[in-house]
This record gives C-alpha cells, structure tokens and sequence, in this order.
C-alpha cells in the first residue's frame, strides 16, 4: 500500500484547506475539503476589556491562556482602549500559563515567558496536572483562593474550569472569540450528503469544533444518525484527545490520533494506517451483522 492508495478522504478544515488538501493529495488520497467553520470576534467585548481592567488592578494571581490566536486576539481587544506596555508589565506580575505551544510563541511575541506550560498533548487533564505539579514543588504557587483568569477560544472548557474551582481557585472566564458557521454552507452541506451516503472512506478533523458543526448542519438537513452512521463507517482520524471527546459525545469513536497534535503528522500517519484500521473495521461491523 501507498500512503492512502486513491481513498477518498474528506477534511473539516477552513483556514488551512489548501494546505490539507495537498497533503491528502501528497500521500495517495482524494481529497474532499468543506470548510465548516470561520472565526469571528465576539460582538461585544465587555468580558475582555472587563479582565484588563481587573488585571492592570492587580485583582488576578494567575492568568491561563489557552491558544495562540486567543492570545492575540485579546491582545488586541485590550490595545483598543489600553497601553500595550501596561499590559505586557501586568501580566509580568502574576503567574502566567499556557496550554501549548501555540499560546507560548504567541505570548514570547510581547516578551512573555509562561512560568507553567502544560506537556502533550496539551489537553486540560495536562493543564490541570501541570498546576498540580508546580503546587506541589512551591506551595505558594497552589490554586486555593487564586485569582484565576482563563482566556477561552471558541467553547468554553467545563472540565477544566471545574477542575480550577474544585482546587479552591476562584475562575472567571474571558471569552474572546468565537467560532461560527461558514458563511457559505454549500461545501459542508455537500459532505454531509456525501457521509450519509458513505461515499468517504476517511474523515481527518482537526479540531473539536468541526464535529461540532458538522453535526449541527447534519441535525438541521435531518441527516443527524446516518452521518453518525456514515463516519462509523469509515476510518475517522482525530488530531487528539479533545477532538476525539467531542467526536465520542457524537457517537464516533476516533480511530487514530497521531503521534503529534499537528496536521503534518495527522495526515502522514493516517495515510499510512489508513488501509488496515479500514480493514479491522469493516470486519468487525461484517461480524456484529
């Protein structure tokens, strides 16, 4: 076998499409892209500002920040009514953290050096273990009656914001953007016809809000169960352990996250395991039939 040898597989992404697109194409497969969600600010940005005041008035001992276009989103949002140098010296004062990579190269851009950032693959469990770790190694750095400021992106993060409360950290939540349908839904719709039918052999998502909207254009076409049915299916390929809760919340249950949380690896590995997953599966359903 060849990487994905002519399969046909479908990707959720948006902003990135070309690039999966080759990708898929690179290793053997035929690409079906349908962008299934956009990102736009929060109309209003009471929350955001709201948290820069309270932190340029020291009311937050820990600020979390979760992913690198939030991170900069809420830079922005704050430049809009204060000084950048101000708030750079702000959080310079209180404990920052960050859930990855991508919040940590974003906050170096300002000259911020996270004190705490959580291993891979960067969920919340990790976040929250990370936390604990360092309370351990310097008691004063513990969670209870913390101020905790935590930057969302997209949903919010139940799981997590239980876990920093049940720690005895007082939470408040900065959403800062958020994600929503494409503006043009005829790609998405397209695919969700084309699942239901069983026309893709596999399925890569790289966030958890894909499945998300996914299946809320499926609920709203009325396709809701043969799409569940659709993807079960087919090999479905995760970029990690937050996308595939939110895939097994739907009835999917992933069968591949790769070795890294990053698209590179995601479609070289799936393209590679592609063939025998798809084979394990089909004999298991032939059996349970």
């Amino acid at each position: 076998m060849s990487g994905f040898d002519g399969l046909r597989v479908l990707a959720l992404e948006s902003r990135r499409a070309a690039e999966i697109a080759k990708l898929i194409a690179t290793y053997g497969g035929q690409p079906t892209v349908a962008p299934s969600m956009r990102e736009v600010p929060l109309e209003s940005n009471k929350e955001a500002l709201a948290f820069a005041g309270a932190l340029l008035a020291s009311e937050f001992d820990m600020v979390v920040f979760l992913t690198g276009v939030g991170t900069r989103a809420l830079l922005g949002v704050v430049e809009t009514v204060h000084d950048r140098g101000k708030y750079v010296a702000a959080l310079q004062r209180v404990r920052v953290v960050a859930r990855g990579p991508k919040p940590v190269a974003a906050l170096r851009e300002i000259g911020i050096t996270p004190a705490i950032t959580a291993p891979e693959p960067n969920t919340w469990r990790e976040l929250l273990g990370a936390l604990d770790e360092a309370g351990k190694a310097s008691p004063e750095l513990g969670l209870q009656g913390a101020r905790v400021a935590v930057q969302e992106y997209g949903v919010s993060n139940p799981e997590l914001l239980k876990g920093l409360r049940e720690r005895g950290a007082v939470v408040t939540r900065v959403p800062v953007y958020q994600w929503a349908l494409p503006n043009d839904l005829a790609p998405l719709r397209a695919a969700i016809t084309a699942i239901s039918e069983g026309v893709f052999e596999v399925a890569l998502f790289t966030t958890a809000i894909q499945a998300v909207h996914l299946f809320q254009v499926a609920a709203e076409m009325k396709l809701e169960e043969s799409v569940r049915e659709g993807l079960n299916r087919a090999m479905v390929a995760s970029i990690g352990p937050t996308t595939s809760e939110e895939l097994q919340r739907r009835g999917i249950r992933a069968d591949l996250e790769p070795s890294h949380p990053k698209m590179g690896y995601l479609v070289k590995e799936a393209s590679e395991q592609a063939a025998e997953l798809l084979r394990r599966k089909r004999h298991k359903i032939a059996s349970a039939g």
